[in-house]
C-alpha cells in the first residue's frame, strides 16, 4: 500500500490544479473590476457562454478541446493551462518541503503561492498588481502570523504578529526608498520635436487624455502620485478656443500654469498647443511592486524581503542580458518587475535559507582564496 507521505504530493498537485482553475478566474476578472463570485461558473471570454463542469476539468479539458471554446470555436489562451500546471507543481513542492506534519503552515504557503501566481500573470498582461493581491496579501499575512507562528519560526503568536508587521514594513519601506531615489534620479523624460508637433488635451467628465504624435496618454497614468508635473515649450496654441501666447506651460493634475495665469483644468475642455519639447514624469518602479513586497514580507518576514529584492534584481538583470544576446531588447522592456519579485519570493519559500547559506560560504571561500 502507498504511505501517506508518498501520496501527499500527488494529492497536493491535484488540489493545486483545482486552485489554479480558480486563479485563472481571478487573473481574468480582477484587473477588469469584475467579481470573482458572479457569475459563479467560468465563462468563455469571447462568447461569454457558461462553461459546463465537464469542460472545466483542470488541464485535461483544455487539452481535450484543443485550446478552443466548444461553443464559439475561439481559442482559449494557453495561459489557462500554464497557470493550472504551475499551481499544481508549486503546491506539490510545498508539500515535499514540509511533509505532512504541519498542515496549517502548508495551507498558508499555498495561499502565498496563489497570490504570487495571480500577481505574476496579471502584471505580465496588464502591468498592474491588484490591491486584492497586495493589500489583501498584507492583511492575510498579518492575520495568519499569530494564528500560525511557524510561518515566521516564531515561539509565540505575539512574536509571529511582530515578525509579520516588521516584514511588511521592511518590504514597503525598502522598495519605497528605491522608487523615490529612482524617481529623483530618472523621474523625467524629455522629448524634443523638430519640426514642432501638435499636442491636444481633452477632458470628458472626470477623465482626461493627451494626444501627441498619434500616441494617447491617459491623464491619471501620468499623475500616479498626484504631485508630478508635465512641462512643455509652447510655440502657439489655444485654450478652449482662446489664443495662448505663453512660451512655457506647466501642467499639474488639476491645474495648467501659463505665464501670468493659472487655469483650473476642471473648467477647461480642450487645449491645443504646438510644442517643441515635452517633459513627462516617469516612475522607475510601480507602486504595486512596493505593496507586493510588503505582502511578501508579511508572510515570510524581513529576511525574505532582502533576499527577494536581491534575487529579483539578479534574475531581472540576467533576463535583460539574455534579451540583448538574442537581439530582443524590446522583450525586457515589456516584462515588469513584479514577476521577478514573485520568483525571488518562491526561491526563498522553497530553498531560500539554504541558498543564502551557500552564497555566504562561497563568498567566504572566495575571500579566503583571494
Amino acid at each position: 500500500m502507498f504511505s501517506i507521505p508518498l501520496v501527499a504530493p500527488f494529492c497536493a498537485a491535484a488540489f493545486g490544479a483545482l486552485v489554479g482553475s480558480f486563479l485563472n478566474v481571478c487573473i481574468h476578472r480582477l484587473p477588469r473590476g469584475m467579481s470573482v463570485n458572479q457569475p459563479r461558473r467560468s465563462f468563455c471570454p469571447a462568447c461569454e457562454r457558461l462553461i459546463p463542469w465537464y469542460e472545466n476539468v483542470p488541464v485535461l479539458s483544455w487539452l481535450f478541446l484543443k485550446g478552443k471554446c466548444s461553443g464559439c470555436g475561439n481559442p482559449i489562451a494557453v495561459r489557462y493551462v500554464i497557470v493550472e500546471i504551475v499551481t499544481s507543481v508549486l503546491f506539490a513542492c510545498v508539500t515535499l518541503k514540509l511533509g505532512t506534519t504541519n498542515f496549517p503552515l502548508q495551507a498558508a504557503y499555498w495561499l502565498l503561492v496563489s497570490l504570487l501566481i495571480v500577481a505574476t500573470f496579471v502584471d505580465l498582461e496588464h502591468l498592474i498588481i491588484p490591491d486584492e493581491v497586495t493589500w489583501g496579501g498584507v492583511g492575510a499575512g498579518v492575520v495568519l502570523s499569530p494564528l500560525i507562528p511557524a510561518l515566521h519560526g516564531a515561539p509565540s503568536p505575539l512574536a509571529g504578529l511582530a515578525q509579520a508587521a516588521l516584514g511588511a514594513a521592511a518590504g514597503y519601506g525598502l522598495l519605497s526608498a528605491v522608487a523615490e531615489v529612482g524617481r529623483l534620479a530618472f523621474g523625467r523624460q524629455t522629448h524634443r520635436f523638430n519640426p514642432p508637433t501638435l499636442l491636444v488635451w481633452t477632458r470628458s467628465g472626470d477623465e482626461a487624455q493627451m494626444v501627441v504624435e498619434g500616441e494617447t496618454l491617459q491623464w491619471g497614468e501620468l499623475f500616479v502620485r498626484g504631485s508630478e508635473k508635465v512641462v512643455m515649450q509652447v510655440l502657439s496654441g489655444k485654450v478652449d478656443g482662446k489664443t495662448n501666447t505663453s512660451p512655457r506651460a506647466v501642467w499639474k493634475f488639476e491645474r495648467l500654469e501659463l505665464e501670468g495665469s493659472h487655469l483650473d483644468l476642471n473648467a477647461v475642455d480642450r487645449v491645443e498647443f504646438e510644442i517643441s519639447s515635452l517633459t513627462l514624469p516617469r516612475e522607475v518602479m510601480g507602486f504595486g511592486d512596493v505593496k507586493f513586497l510588503a505582502a511578501i514580507g508579511a508572510f515570510l518576514g524581513w529576511k525574505s524581503v532582502l533576499f527577494t529584492v536581491m534575487a529579483a534584481s539578479v534574475l531581472g538583470a540576467a533576463f535583460g542580458l539574455l534579451t540583448l544576446l538574442l537581439g530582443k531588447r524590446e522583450w525586457s522592456a515589456r516584462i515588469p518587475f513584479g514577476p521577478f519579485l514573485a520568483l525571488g519570493a518562491l526561491l526563498w519559500l522553497l530553498r531560500g535559507p539554504e541558498l543564502l547559506h551557500a552564497y555566504w560560504q562561497w563568498t567566504l571561500h572566495f575571500a579566503a582564496q583571494g
